[in-house]
This record gives structure tokens, sequence and C-alpha cells, in this order.
């Protein structure tokens, strides 16, 4: 039972409250118990990447049968080892890198990995922890790339306005650990992959770019990308990619048949705990989906007229109500513009403040479930009826910070930004629209 502020009094003490439920339904020590396997004859090795690869690593640890060996290596983003695990590091090494922009440590820690799997036997048993953000971590690039390559297409894919699937296509193609590679270096053992999805659709082969999981995007399907958004790449790339050099293992290929593949933490599956937590309150709660994709200003313009037609015709729902959905958004900044701060919660939220203008009754909380909208200190961030009001006595001018990309700048004015710091987990978006 979740005793949560009330919505008529504390709206965003109530958004804020369904935010904390989310975040907390996925939590890897919460759900990995009913995924793990048994120990196997021979030694278990346990190797990973994403932000939640820390708690992954720690609830493993402590579920896993104190007298079976067990020991690996994971790598999270800088700040994403819970402190329980820094004060008394367990069986399992916790090593950080950079996210969402590669750097040497997350080669390194790549590099360690593929070498940990040699001498592995059919008897042994991979356990691959994988959680969105593995992408940028997991940094080897392919033979004839260097990291610089590496670093420098992934900053023109973040900015390109790209969707996550269309990203990791490309970054599978150009890594020598992504794409399937980590697991057919893992052979003869068999690869448990325990996954906590941060992308639309949950598939595996799209979180953290599927290092244990058949790829089956195709050099073409890469090349393609890289030519709808314009992103230059070394011509040994373009070559690579041409002549399927650069190709990914695909599905059916020998080295995956003994695998197994768990969801344990999904986007549907946050969403549903915020939406019990609501009915458990009393308050109506409806989920428009798990999935959305496009540019954050398009999504939000959507949800605020949705909230409009609740608040002023009771339809398509009766108010009082919450509308809560999820997936990943994009913010496209034009080439060659000077991006603000900001990432894709507090864009939405902005969006929805102008589209409102101020419509009486409607709150919004929006953030990304790893603590970290964007690249700035905060998970997001949340919208009043008097968001506007505020905002022009404070002297802010909210349609050129949202065309300048810099929503962080806005909301840290109003003082409304959503500060929680790394939750070492990563199911993506959550949104949450409160009609009284």
């Amino acid at each position: 039972m979740h005793d949560l502020p009330r919505p008529q009094t504390d709206p965003v003490g109530f958004l804020r409250a369904l935010f904390d439920v989310a975040v907390a339904r996925a939590q890897p020590q919460r759900v990995m118990a009913a995924y793990l396997p048994q120990p196997p004859k021979g030694r278990t090795l346990v190797l990973g990447a994403g932000k939640a690869g820390g708690a992954m690593a720690a609830a493993l640890d402590a579920l896993w049968p104190q007298d079976a060996p067990i020991s690996g290596l994971v790598v999270t983003r800088y700040g994403y080892v819970p402190p329980h695990l820094r004060a008394l590091p367990g069986r399992i090494e916790v090593v950080e890198a950079a996210h969402p922009v590669p750097d040497a440590a997350g080669q390194g820690a790549a590099r360690r990995m593929l070498e940990l799997t040699h001498g592995l036997t059919a008897d042994d048993l991979v356990i691959a922890l994988i959680s969105g953000g593995g992408s940028a971590l997991l940094a080897l690039p392919a033979p004839g790339l260097t990291l610089a390559d590496k670093q420098t297409i992934n900053r023109a894919l973040l900015m390109s306005g790209a969707t996550i699937a269309e990203m990791n296509c490309v970054r599978k193609h150009l890594s020598a650990i992504k794409g399937g590679r980590l697991a057919a270096a893992c052979a003869p053992a068999p690869v448990v992959s325990l996954l906590i999805s941060d992308v639309p659709g949950d598939d595996p082969a799209v979180i953290a770019s599927g290092p244990t999981v058949p790829d089956p995007s195709t050099c073409v399907d890469a090349l393609a990308v890289i030519d709808r958004y314009g992103i230059a790449v070394p011509p040994m790339v373009r070559e690579g990619l041409r002549s399927g050099a650069l190709e990914t293992p695909k599905p059916g290929d020998a080295v995956f048949a003994r695998n197994r593949v768990e969801l344990i933490a999904t986007p549907q599956q946050m969403l549903r705990a915020a939406a019990d937590a609501c009915a458990q309150s009393g308050m109506a709660a409806h989920i428009l989906a798990d999935d959305m994709e496009g540019e954050s200003r398009d999504i939000a313009l959507a949800h605020a007229a949705i909230a409009r037609q609740v608040a002023r015709h009771g339809q398509p729902f009766s108010k009082p109500c919450v509308m809560l959905s999820g997936g990943e958004t994009t913010v496209t900044v034009a080439r060659g513009a000077q991006a603000g701060r900001g990432g894709r919660g507090t864009e939405f939220l902005l969006a929805a403040a102008l589209a409102l203008q101020g419509e009486p009754g409607i709150w919004a909380l929006a953030g990304d479930t790893d603590g970290i909208d964007g690249s700035e200190d905060n998970a997001g961030a949340w919208i009043t009826p008097d968001t506007l009001a505020r905002a022009a006595q404070r002297g802010l001018k909210p349609r050129a910070l949202l065309d300048a990309h810099d929503a962080y700048g806005f909301f840290q004015g109003t003082g409304d930004l959503l500060v929680t710091g790394p939750t070492y987990t990563n199911v993506n978006d959550f949104r949450a629209m409160l009609v009284v």
C-alpha cells in the first residue's frame, strides 16, 4: 500500500511520489530473484554494463549462494555505484565510465570483459547484467576505428534526432563488443542475460546495443541511418558498412543456441506500478503508452491537448485523473546550433506549459528514471497552472528558452527542477499529467 499525498492539496508532492513508486518498481534488488539460473558445474562469470549495473551487481551478489563461486566485471556511469557497494565491495568488480559520450575508461572495461571470456567452457555460465546506458559504457571500437572516432559519431547521433533504435544500430556495427559480439566471445559457455529495458518496445537487441543477443539489423541499415541524419563518418566506416565487413552476429547463429534472455524490469511495469498506487489512493490513472517516441515538444502538444479535453469536457477521461506515459522522446538540435542545457523531460514540460497557457487544474511531472535528464544534475521537472506567470515575474522568456533547447535554465529559474541524484536503475522516461 502506497501512502501518496492528496492530489487536491499537494499535487506536486503527489506526482513526485508517483515518480518514486515507478523508480522503486525497477530496482534490481526487488525484481531479480525470480530470474536467476542455477549455479553451473563450473564457474560463473558476471559481465555487465549500464546505469543500473552497480545495483544489479550488488543484487546478484547478495542473492547468489555464498558457497557458489562467482566473479566478474560490470561497468556503470560515473557516480552510479550504490554507496553500500562502495563501502563494502562484493564478489563482482564494478568500475565507472562516461555516459552518454564514451571515454577511455569504458574502452578499458570493454577490453577487460573480452579478456575475461578467454578459457570459458561448456560447464561454465555467464550472467550478463545489461541496462540502459550500456551502449556508451561499452566503448570498444571496431578494428580500424579510434575512440575519438566513436566519440565524434556518438555526439552527432545524440544531437541528430535519431531514435534510440537507430542510434544503437550504428553503434553495434562500429563496435568490437556490442551487437551480439560479447556473447560470441563467451562461447561455448551459455549466457543468461538479465535486462532492464530503457527502450520503446523492450527489444533486447536494442537495449545497450545488445552485446549478448543476436543482431537482426544489418550494415545496410546502419549506413541508411548515417545517411538519413547526415552523420559524418571516416571513409573506412562507410566502406566497412558497404562491404559488410562490419556485420554483426545474427539470429540463428550457433553461439546463441544455449543462451537465455530475461527482461526483469520494463517501462510498462513501472507505469503499472504508478497506476496501481493511484488506484490504491482512490485516483483514476490511465496509461497512454509505454513506448512513445518522437520530438519531445510534439509529444508535449499531444499530452497537453488531451489534458485540456479532460479538464474542459471530461473526455476521454473523467477528472480527477492521472495520465501516465513512458518511452524515449528525442530533442533535435539544428546542425551548427548552440544547444542550451536540458533534456527530453524538461523540453517536454516547457513545451507543455506553453501549450497549456495556465489552464486551471493541470499539473505535470516528467523525468528520466535514471535520475539524469540530459547532461545536467536533474532527473526532470514539473509544471503547475501558474508556471508561466511565475516565469514572467522572474523575467524568463519561455519561448526563447525552448527554441534554444535551454529548458534546464527555465526550470532552474522557476525553482521547479526535479533533482533525485542517481537512482541506480533505468526504465527511461516517466511522464504524469494530473487533472483535478
